[in-house]
C-alpha cells in the first residue's frame, strides 16, 4: 500500500508546521537551562566544561538521540546502507547540533538561529570553490548580503563574541551536513536523518556519562524536545518536499529564525530580547536569503517524487 501523495496545498502546510515546530527550540533550550515560568531548570543540568566555556552536551544528546528513535519507525529494511561519506556527515551533524544548543544556552536564541542559517552562504562558497560548481547571480548577491548581515551581528553585539564564534561554526557544520546530503543524494533521505541523528547523538555519549544525568521532569521535557522540534518536523518537511519545490520549501522554513527568539522571550522574558543590531544584521540575512530562495517561474512547478 503506498502513500497518498500530497497535494501542493498540503505540502505546503506541511512545511510551515515544520518551521514553526524547529522554531521552538530556543524554548526549549531557555526552559531547561534558566529560571522561566516552565519550572524545570532545577536540577541544574550539568554541562561539559570546556576552557572557559560549559557545552550543554547533555541537551545535544537527548535532542538528537530522542529525534533519532522517533524516526526510526520510517525506516525500511532496504533503506539501510552504508558509505564512507556518512561518517564524515554525522561528526558534521554532532559539532551542529552541540554548538547551535551551546550558542542558544550561552546567548540568544535569535543569534544563534540567525548565524547558524549563515549555512548556505558557507555551502554556496564551497560549492564554487570546492566542487566547481559555477556562480549565479542570485547566490552571489546573497552571500555578500548575508556577510554583510554576519558582520553587523557579530561587531555590533558586544560581549558576546565567543557565543557568536560558536554560532558561526554551528552554521559552518550545517553547510557540511547539507554538504553530505547533497553527496549522498542516492541514499533514502530517511536512513541518513536516523543515521545523523542517532549516530550523532552516541558521538556525544562519552561526554554525557561523566555527567549526572538530568531529574524526570527533565527528561520528559527533553523528550519532547527530540521528538516534536527536531524528529516530527524532519518527516514533515521530507513530505513536503513530495509536492513542493525545494527553492519554495527554503522560502517558507525562513519564517523559522523569525519565530524561534519570539518563542524564546515567552519562556524566558525580555531578557531573550534580541538587541537592535541583531534586528537590523537579522533583517540584512533573512532578505538575502529570501533573495536566494524565493522561487523563481521556473521553480514554481511542483516536483513530483514517486
Amino acid at each position: 500500500m503506498t502513500t497518498p501523495q500530497p497535494t501542493p496545498t498540503q505540502g505546503r502546510l506541511c512545511i510551515l508546521t515544520a518551521a514553526i515546530l524547529w522554531s521552538l527550540s530556543g524554548a526549549f533550550t531557555k526552559a531547561l537551562t534558566t529560571d522561566t515560568w516552565v519550572g524545570v531548570h532545577l536540577p541544574v543540568i550539568e554541562t561539559f566544561d570546556l576552557g572557559d566555556t560549559k557545552v550543554p552536551v547533555q541537551l545535544a544528546f537527548y535532542r538528537a538521540f530522542f529525534a533519532g528513535l522517533v524516526l526510526v519507525p520510517t525506516l525500511r529494511r532496504g533503506d539501510i546502507q552504508f558509505k564512507p561519506m556518512m561518517l564524515v556527515m554525522m561528526v558534521c551533524f554532532a559539532l551542529m547540533n552541540a554548538s547551535f544548543i551551546s550558542a542558544q544556552a550561552l546567548g540568544t536564541s535569535g543569534n544563534a538561529i540567525l548565524l547558524q542559517n549563515s549555512a548556505p552562504l558557507w555551502l554556496y562558497v564551497v560549492s564554487m570553490y570546492c566542487l566547481g560548481e559555477k556562480s549565479d547571480r542570485r547566490g552571489t548577491i546573497s552571500l555578500f548580503g548575508g556577510m554583510l548581515g554576519i558582520g553587523i551581528i557579530v561587531f555590533g553585539g558586544g560581549g558576546e563574541l565567543t557565543v557568536m564564534a560558536i554560532g558561526l561554526f554551528s552554521g559552518l557544520m550545517y553547510a557540511g551536513v547539507i554538504l553530505g546530503l547533497r553527496i549522498l543524494r542516492d541514499v533514502p533521505s530517511n536512513w541518513l536523518t536516523v543515521w545523523n541523528h542517532l549516530l550523532g547523538s552516541l558521538a556525544l555519549l562519552p561526554f554525557v556519562l561523566m555527567l549526572e544525568p538530568p531529574s524526570w521532569q527533565q527528561f520528559v521535557v527533553l523528550f519532547f524536545f527530540g521528538a516534536i522540534q527536531l524528529g516530527l518536523p524532519y518527516w514533515l518537511m521530507a513530505r513536503g518536499l513530495r509536492s513542493v519545490s525545494a527553492p519554495e520549501a527554503g522560502a517558507i522554513t525562513l519564517l523559522e529564525p523569525i519565530l524561534t527568539p519570539v518563542w524564546a522571550v515567552l519562556v524566558a522574558g525580555s531578557r531573550e530580547a534580541p538587541g537592535l543590531w541583531t534586528y537590523v544584521g537579522g533583517t540584512v540575512i533573512l532578505l538575502a536569503l529570501a533573495y536566494r530562495y524565493f522561487p523563481s517561474r521556473a521553480d514554481q512547478a511542483p516536483r513530483q517524487v514517486q
